[in-house]
């Protein structure tokens, strides 16, 4: 054990398992430092000896594990982008510390990091998930501590998702005519029609489209519902998808199946057998020019609303948009203003016309019966009512 000062403050340093531990004990006291120390040293002593057969991983940095952790997550994922972005997140704060050394604390703190960094709490719940699993079952013990203390999660916003009016949308069509994207109108187009995903629109290929019946498929999807299910084209839709068709013709001579509709790079430099990486900075180029608020995922929001609001089942809505529950459906579905007030306008009419049935009926009644109209005699014919009238007394 070796105790010594900072300024005014005691720091310990002793080796562990073949590594240094440098740390203060924020005290100025070297009685109360030697007894931090003995309890620093009897916390890594316990968790190494926690899980016998795991010794060997127990001394190994964050940043060592998280490297095997990815490479085993790439055989197992389509995509690996968001876990890179993820984990790379943790080994930058958290790289440097052993598996033995981390526990709820450094969770907090963690947390307490990314918040400073501006990180959206969102993101910062995604992340620790991933610290967590790099963890093992020293991960499984700590997230049962952290949900027993209420501490696992950051609270998360309500979500801040719009669904589009049909005016809103127009000006985002028109809007993106007159860029200089060549992806970013026809991008919009899919995405009002069909309530795919950015990356599934991103990875869109010539072969997925079928003209003649009017229909594509989504190849790749962020889920394995999303996968392969089939979308109708609308009239607007196909018309879009022909003219775009022109244009990529007359660049680059044919539409490959294989090629992907949306190819990468620059303009004078485009590659069709990549795809485009974003279209962050064209929708919002677009969306400034439109003057609306929003993102693009919002026009799925907007899909399903549409559908919902047409009435579409559950299930239909669930085959269009690929997702494999009811509450997803529910998630994304935000029945709009002037539908809930259509309802609750519809209900009060029903209501209103019970309540005054008796008086309805009763006019209805008067407004079908035939009107009398007093005879009309010509000059010199006799005007007295006992004349010739067919009617009696007891008629009338």
């Amino acid at each position: 054990m070796s105790l010594f000062k900072r300024g005014k403050v005691w720091w310990y340093e002793f080796w562990f398992s073949g590594r240094r531990i440098q740390e203060s004990t924020k005290a100025t006291s070297k009685s109360v430092a030697k007894l931090a120390e003995q309890k620093r040293r009897r916390e890594l002593e316990e968790g190494f000896n926690s899980v016998e057969d795991v010794r060997h991983l127990q001394i190994q940095t964050l940043g060592q594990v998280a490297k095997d952790y990815l490479t085993s997550y790439a055989l197992r994922h389509k995509s690996t982008t968001f876990a890179k972005y993820a984990v790379g997140h943790v080994v930058r704060i958290l790289g440097d510390r052993m598996v033995v050394d981390l526990d709820e604390r450094s969770v907090t703190e963690y947390q307490d990091a990314r918040l400073r960094e501006k990180a959206a709490p969102k993101s910062v719940n995604e992340e620790v998930g991933f610290l967590l699993r790099l963890l093992g079952d020293r991960g499984t013990l700590i997230r049962n501590r952290l949900k027993k203390d209420k501490t696992l999660k950051l609270k998360v916003p309500k979500s801040k998702a719009k669904a589009y009016s049909i005016e809103e949308k127009q000006k985002l069509i028109e809007a993106a005519r007159n860029t200089r994207s060549p992806h970013i109108h026809l991008s919009i187009v899919i995405a009002q029609s069909t309530g795919m995903r950015a990356g599934e629109i991103r990875h869109l290929r010539w072969g997925d489209l079928n003209f003649e019946k009017s229909y594509l498929t989504v190849g790749r999807s962020k889920t394995d519902a999303g996968e392969g299910r089939t979308i109708p084209l609308n009239p607007d839709l196909q018309n879009a998808l022909l003219e775009h068709r022109e244009w990529f013709e007359a660049r680059f001579g044919i539409t490959d199946p294989n090629w992907y509709i949306f190819p990468t790079g620059r303009s004078n430099k485009l590659d069709p057998t990549r795809p485009v990486t974003t279209l962050k900075t064209a929708w919002s180029n677009v969306r400034k020019r439109a003057g609306v608020t929003g993102r693009l995922h919002d026009t799925r929001h907007t899909f399903i609303t549409e559908l919902a609001e047409s009435g579409a089942g559950d299930q239909t809505i669930m085959d269009l948009a690929g997702h494999v529950s009811p509450q997803m459906v529910k998630h994304y579905s935000h029945i709009r203003m002037q539908t809930k007030r259509d309802a609750m306008e519809k209900v009060w009419l029903t209501q209103k016309t019970a309540a005054n049935k008796p008086a309805l009926l009763e006019l209805l009644r008067k407004s079908s019966s035939p009107q009398l109209e007093e005879p009309q005699y010509a000059e010199g014919e006799g005007s007295n009512p006992q004349s010739e009238d067919p009617l009696t007394e007891a008629d009338e």
